[in-house]
């Protein structure tokens, strides 16, 4: 398996996605339910936003988070505090665990970043009890995010390579309604049911918004980087002039849905 996600520092996701993934995670895990004593699979933990969440959520067993970033990994055993989590480099297409070896298996915007979802799926099926959990949450890339659609919508506007960039960025795997479910239901899971998740994102000002991915961090950051300096300065102004809407500078919050996805193993 290979990752879609470009990340190149952790403090640089942070501030990218992890503080968003921090606010969303108690939303997901209550989605997903969880029980005291349980033993619970991370499938792509980032910084650990939903590790940590799930030890605040319930009396667990055991956590065990991988993901496929040496990066994250190496983040995620820095801030880890209690033992009963265990941060291992993994594939979410090759689960390196035994059939049956957890009660819930669950990935936080992990799967539209997967090479082969179905195959993270299926995967996650396995290594769950029988009667056990699996769940998993995307962003709804499309319609769903306005604050990036906003940037992906203004460079396409920009030129042809931007045009290109927001048709990889809008139609990721699994974004679309009802993608996952049917997915779910591919790999076998029973009484599979899906619904949206809301946050807001806010930003203190344009720099908050615009500085990790011009850092190249994530798929805006990518497609940055991708640009020669004078088609960056020209998106960076443009993407301001997107972000300020005729207003001074400043703080601004947009509404954020993610679609979650539920299954119960066979």
């Amino acid at each position: 398996m290979t990752s879609t996600f470009t990340v190149h520092d952790a403090s640089g996701y942070e501030k990218l996605m992890g503080r968003w993934s921090q606010k969303l995670a108690p939303l997901f895990i209550d989605f997903a339910g969880i029980s005291a004593g349980e033993k619970i699979l991370d499938v792509g933990c980032g910084t650990g936003s939903l590790a940590f969440a799930l030890l605040k959520a319930a009396d667990l067993k055991e956590i065990t988070a991988i993901d496929y970033s040496p990066v994250f990994v190496a983040e995620t055993i820095r801030r880890r505090i209690d033992p009963r989590i265990k941060v291992e480099q993994g594939d979410a297409c090759a689960l390196a665990f035994d059939d049956g070896a957890f009660d819930r298996a669950l990935a936080l915007l992990v799967l539209h970043f997967v090479t082969d979802a179905g195959k993270a799926v299926a995967e996650m099926r396995r290594v769950v009890r029988p009667g056990g959990v699996v769940a998993a949450s995307v962003w709804d890339h499309l319609g769903g995010m306005p604050g990036m659609r906003m940037m992906a919508d203004t460079v396409a506007a920009l030129g042809e390579a931007g045009r290109q960039f927001r048709a990889r960025y809008c139609f990721q795997p699994m974004m679309m309604p009802g993608e996952m479910r049917a997915t779910f239901i591919e790999q076998g899971l029973l009484q599979v049911s899906e619904t949206q998740l809301m946050i807001r994102m806010d930003y203190s000002n344009f720099d908050d918004y615009w500085s990790p991915m011009a850092a190249g961090e994530g798929p805006f950051g990518k497609f940055l980087s991708s640009l020669d300096a004078p088609d960056r300065a020209r998106a960076e102004a443009a993407v301001r002039e997107a972000y300020q809407a005729g207003q001074p500078d400043g703080p601004r919050s947009f509404a954020n849905v993610a679609w979650a996805c539920r299954g119960i193993a066979p």
